[in-house]
């Protein structure tokens, strides 16, 4: 008999961590006629600028997404909006804040990514981070398309690769970062050659582009730029949607007037550029499911080369290059969202 009740006790617990393993976002919709259609791997810088927490709350608020894991992964070193050693420690800090502020905090799989980007384009830095990307993409037991959705660097994911280079071929890279192609768009004004997040870690930005098969669908800088929230939005639409509205304008008037200090304008609009990996997921369309509201061109992967600059490479495998995104969805989404969640709580 006891045998039994202890064979029943294992099964009940084996069932109940598979079910929180299952990673669901909050429930927003009562008769939950959404079902995750996608897995995801979120990483992120979310200790620099505050555009990456407006895309987690989104993507938390997404049941068509089925999230295995965040990963807070590191700034570039001596960065203004944390010029520590130990940016993907704060990272992490700042995932776990969020979900604490919308009582989801054991709910999800956090991961801390490497502190350093990679140091040459064939060893990785071993992380908590790259072994959780192994571990998904390395499943069999699901059909469920992976996408690993990058906002920053990609030390952890290149990393991953060099350490299993098999998982090129289970996984989609959704990643916002790289310079505008020259004859798709022009740079913005007082631009630098090498964009943000690619000068992060261009080590790994070459071991992604440059080596590994990896399907990549890029946001590049001209496109992430696209997506703008006034702040009179934020006040009037964000800020008085409860804790995690407050939350998120705080962190947006913080680098206002973080600028005004340096004698730097940040205006009336604020860029949420990394919420276009919310759009290419969880906003996929019913049928035919892709992002099919945005616009995209294929052309062959090229090669990054030291200064950050991309050289045509004939022999690459084609990738997405976002030219246009449906930032009317995106923002409607995200708003209605905000709202739901706090007339849910």
């Amino acid at each position: 008999m006891k045998k039994k009740w202890l064979v029943l006790t294992l099964f009940l617990c084996s069932t109940l961590a598979a079910a929180i393993a299952q990673q669901h976002a909050p429930q927003l919709f009562a008769d939950s006629l959404v079902k995750p259609r996608m897995r995801i791997i979120i990483d992120n810088d979310f200790g620099g600028d505050p555009d990456g927490l407006f895309q987690l709350v989104h993507h938390l608020l997404s049941p068509s997404v089925e999230i295995r894991g965040i990963i807070g992964s590191h700034l570039r070193a001596g960065d203004g909006f944390d010029p520590s050693k130990e940016t993907a420690a704060n990272a992490k800090k700042k995932i776990e804040e969020v979900l604490n502020i919308m009582n989801a905090g054991k709910s999800f799989n956090v991961y801390q990514g490497s502190n350093v980007a990679l140091e040459n384009d064939s060893t990785a830095q071993p992380s908590a981070a790259a072994s959780a990307i192994i571990k998904e993409a390395m499943r069999d037991d699901t059909k469920l398309p992976l996408y690993v959705v990058c906002g920053a660097g990609l030390t952890d994911l290149a990393s991953a690769y060099l350490k299993e280079p098999a998982i090129a071929s289970r996984l989609t890279l959704i990643w916002i970062g790289g310079p505008e192609y020259a004859e798709l768009a022009t740079p913005p004004p007082g631009y630098t050659s090498l964009e943000y997040n690619l000068a992060i870690d261009l080590k790994a930005g070459q071991v992604i582009f440059n080596q590994s098969a990896i399907n990549v669908w890029q946001i590049p800088r001209n496109v992430y730029r696209q997506v703008m929230l006034p702040y009179s939005s934020l006040l009037l639409k964000v800020k008085i949607q409860g804790r995690i509205g407050a939350y998120l304008t705080t962190n947006i008037e913080r680098v206002m007037k973080m600028g005004l200090k340096y004698n730097f304008n940040v205006g009336e609009t604020y860029i949420i550029g990394d919420s276009p990996l919310v759009l290419l997921t969880a906003l996929q369309s019913s049928f035919e499911a892709d992002p099919s509201s945005s616009f995209y061109v294929l052309r062959p992967s090229p090669l990054i080369n030291s200064q950050g600059l991309y050289q045509v490479n004939h022999k690459g495998r084609n990738i997405r290059v976002y030219t246009a995104l449906d930032t009317g969805l995106l923002l409607e989404d995200f708003l209605s969202k905000l709202v739901l969640f706090n007339q849910n709580k």
